[in-house]
């Protein structure tokens, strides 16, 4: 077996150093060729290109996918694996909705992930995910767990978020935003799972600081696994506790641990607590490590996607003064309306008013999707609407990043940040989920969509009528690093001034 597996690794270098000299002796070669679309090569396919621009995933993608017939591509690589990339809303509907039991996640999506979530509600098929998702909904619908979020979503603010920021704003320091969001999101999404104050944005983070960083770490190095050009060096790796594959096991291991004190904990006392845990300690016959499996998912899902869409926003709102002067003029309407002074925090049906700060985040998330892309594999021969051949085994993925920069989608300005695109007589209007695909569509639709605006907007709102956040080196658009959700690249530097004095 030791043999075996030193040959394998050989391979996996004889692969990358071929790959390494193919590159830099034709390097011009492919420069020219790939002015337009995906270029396929001999015996390595699509791969070159793939390595090549891999360190800039996303905006490539979107690239040769404006550049392909029907805004589709098709990518192949040594071991027959084909790839099939769209940004076409037809495409979407019919793998998410009209064909959907056809396009699962697949065993290759569950097994990169299941080191971390295991069979968590979006790392399942089947009746598994069934299950889950039933419960889920149910309990996403409830006024309780909605009333739950509000409450703490205030808390976190009036206590933590809004007195930081105070402080930032007598010393004129030069703050990280996007941490202090990321703190924030990761101390409401541990309330919400687990009713636990994980308090990494108090200061004292002295039970969720280690959690937080081994779940950054895990998380990193899960998606990795997506980037490596054969699946078998990771694994290899994985097998050898070698590299990232060690500091994932690392991080998992204290991920869990973290989560069945907790289970264990709670399963005793059984109490009658608003959080996901408590609701589903309350099925029968469900096991600590599927409950773990399942909040852990919940905290992937829920925590980097309030975090990042926040942190992308300002730094859009500092671009765009215009767009914050008509925001600040609704909150004003509001107070107004409800009789509230500046400073108060805000109802859920003072929230559900606010039309024009609603219409600026969903302009903010179609160009800065915090779930990117989406990845399914295809059970059986297909053809997509598009006249798309997908064969049995192949993968099928659709690049919300992409789609909300497509001019056959938003029309020829879909590169400017207009929230007015999506009002009509100044009341917000939904677009088509399977165009607008940042909460996915058809029955896998994002449950804690309504959850995830309440917490966006409460924030928006308390903060930017309270603080004037100027951001730092704004003449250039920031990177995002490559993972699983759209982080920004080395944070969002701002200083902080107050609005108005003694209004905290």
């Amino acid at each position: 077996m030791e043999l075996i597996s030193l040959q394998y690794l050989l391979y996996a270098f004889l692969v990358s150093l071929f790959l390494h000299l193919y590159l830099n002796t034709s390097n011009k070669k492919l420069t020219n060729r790939n002015k337009k679309g995906l270029k396929c090569y001999p015996i390595v396919g699509g791969l070159p290109d793939f390595l090549r621009n891999r360190h800039r995933f996303l905006d490539w993608t979107t690239e040769v996918l404006r550049n392909s017939p029907h805004n589709t591509l098709i990518f192949w690589r040594p071991g027959n694996v084909h790839v099939i990339m769209t940004a076409n809303p037809s495409n979407v509907e019919y793998m998410l909705k009209t064909n959907f039991d056809n396009y699962p996640k697949g065993d290759h999506f569950i097994a990169v992930l299941q080191d971390l979530v295991g069979q968590g509600f979006f790392n399942c098929d089947g009746d598994l995910w069934k299950l889950q998702w039933r419960t889920a909904s149910h309990e996403f619908n409830t006024k309780s767990l909605r009333n739950f979020v509000m409450d703490n979503v205030t808390t976190e603010l009036s206590t933590r978020l809004l007195p930081i920021l105070k402080r930032a704003s007598t010393t004129q320091l030069v703050m990280d935003l996007q941490d202090v969001f990321d703190r924030f999101a990761f101390d409401n999404i541990c309330k919400l799972a687990f009713n636990v104050d994980a308090d990494c944005l108090g200061g004292d983070a002295t039970v969720g600081a280690g959690f937080m960083r081994a779940f950054d770490a895990a998380t990193a190095h899960s998606f990795g696994r997506f980037l490596h050009a054969f699946n078998f060096v990771w694994k290899l790796k994985k097998k050898f506790n070698m590299g990232s594959e060690l500091v994932l096991k690392q991080s998992v291991a204290i991920v869990h641990e973290f989560a069945d004190n907790i289970i264990r904990s709670r399963m005793k006392t059984r109490g009658n607590d608003e959080d996901l845990l408590s609701r589903f300690i309350a099925i029968e016959e469900i096991s600590p490590k599927f409950l773990r499996d399942i909040i852990v998912s919940f905290i992937v899902a829920g925590r980097d996607t309030t975090s990042w869409a926040l942190t992308w926003f300002f730094w859009l709102l500092s671009w765009n003064p215009e767009v914050e002067l008509k925001i600040l003029n609704e909150l004003e309407m509001i107070r107004t309306r409800y009789g509230k002074n500046t400073g108060d925090t805000y109802s859920f049906e003072e929230l559900r008013d606010m039309h024009y700060l609603h219409a600026a985040i969903s302009e903010s998330l179609r160009l800065y999707p915090p779930v990117p892309v989406d990845t399914k594999v295809c059970l059986k021969d297909d053809m997509l609407p598009d006249v798309t051949f997908v064969g049995a085994g192949w993968f099928l993925a659709y690049n919300a990043y992409a789609m909300g920069r497509m001019e056959s989608i938003w029309g020829r300005n879909f590169h400017e940040y207009l929230p007015e695109r999506w009002l009509e007589n100044g009341i917000y209007r939904p677009k088509n989920s399977f165009r607008f695909s940042v909460f996915h569509a058809g029955p896998r639709s994002c449950l804690g969509k309504d959850l995830a605006y309440i917490q966006i907007k409460s924030v928006v709102a308390s903060v930017i009528e309270r603080f004037m956040i100027k951001v730092q080196d704004n003449d250039k658009c920031p990177q995002h690093l490559q993972s699983l959700t759209l982080k920004m690249k080395g944070g969002l530097r701002v200083t902080v001034k107050e609005r108005f004095v003694d209004t905290v």
